[in-house]
């Protein structure tokens, strides 16, 4: 059975960005490569300039260059492509279902101000029964350059907690890790009492020492299945505190990829996923991987 990494692409330069990275993906996983552009339609389509034929035509020379671009970088990827009709969340979310990845590209605003996740990308993330990665420009308009592009190395972030491990996520993760012969950092963000939030840095907000340890111990022992099927892995699993989203985000600014887990969502309205993922997804500057687990 053949596996299918599906890249949304729009023209810009996050979009392309992005299927680049799908790119590089597909070919770790020996997959296939599926293009999908979407030609909004509906009661409100972004662009009323243009009749329908010349934006299809548009949208089908733009994927035939962007996919041309990846023939010259991966000669023997399989590429599918596709241009389809509709809106794009339904659309995302339809494609999604019939797919092992989904990859989109989000618009950079800064380092400091974080993603702007577009009107796409928010329901497909809430939704999609696949994992969805995002990936920012490299070149976020500022300026700076971040890593976690198709080309670079540098560890795997995962976001996890103690109570809970679901086994979606650690899987991705695990398999992320390992393609790319990277180490996986997993990191469980402890909140500080309420009494220490307003300390100076000085004074240390830390709780206590033993407690720490313990939930980091707990940590180690839910991984051992999973350190077990992935002997080559190299884990690091450590306790810090603060908030979770903040120490995720501080954490993978030099890694690769950072997967966090989205919550079961059962309604097909709404885009609920969960605060820590919500405010990573805004903030993180490097790949997001958003794991849907049960």
């Amino acid at each position: 059975m053949s596996h299918t990494v599906t890249a949304g692409l729009d023209g810009s330069r996050e979009s392309r960005r992005a299927l680049a990275w799908a790119a590089a993906e597909a070919v770790r996983r020996e997959a296939v490569l599926e293009v999908v552009q979407v030609h909004e339609t509906g009661a409100y389509p972004y662009s009323q300039l243009l009749d329908d034929q010349v934006e299809i035509d548009q949208a089908e020379r733009l994927t035939k260059e962007a996919t041309a671009e990846i023939h010259s970088r991966h000669p023997g990827l399989q590429v599918t492509t596709q241009v389809v009709a509709g809106r794009p969340a339904s659309v995302l979310d339809e494609v999604a279902s019939r797919s092992d990845l989904l990859v989109l590209g989000t618009r950079g605003l800064g380092g400091l101000r974080g993603f702007l996740v577009g009107s796409a990308a928010l329901p497909a993330v809430a939704h999609a029964r696949c994992p969805v990665v995002l990936v920012r420009s490299r070149d976020d308009g500022g300026g700076e350059h971040h890593p976690g592009g198709a080309g670079d190395t540098g560890d795997v972030v995962l976001g996890l907690t103690p109570e809970r491990t679901p086994p979606e996520i650690v899987d991705f993760a695990f398999d992320a890790a390992a393609r790319r012969s990277a180490r996986l950092r997993v990191r469980y963000g402890l909140e500080a009492p309420p009494a220490h939030r307003f300390r100076h840095r000085h004074e240390s907000p830390l709780p206590d020492e033993g407690l720490l340890r313990e939930q980091t111990d707990r940590l180690r022992s839910n991984l051992e299945p999973w350190r077990e099927r992935f002997p080559a892995v190299e884990t690091d699993c450590r306790t810090v505190v603060g908030a979770p989203a903040i120490q995720l985000v501080e954490e993978a600014a030099d890694a690769v990829l950072l997967v966090v887990g989205r919550r079961p969502h059962q309604r097909r309205v709404g885009t609920y996923i969960g605060p820590v993922t919500h405010a990573v997804m805004h903030h993180a500057v490097v790949p997001v991987a958003v794991v849907p687990y049960r």
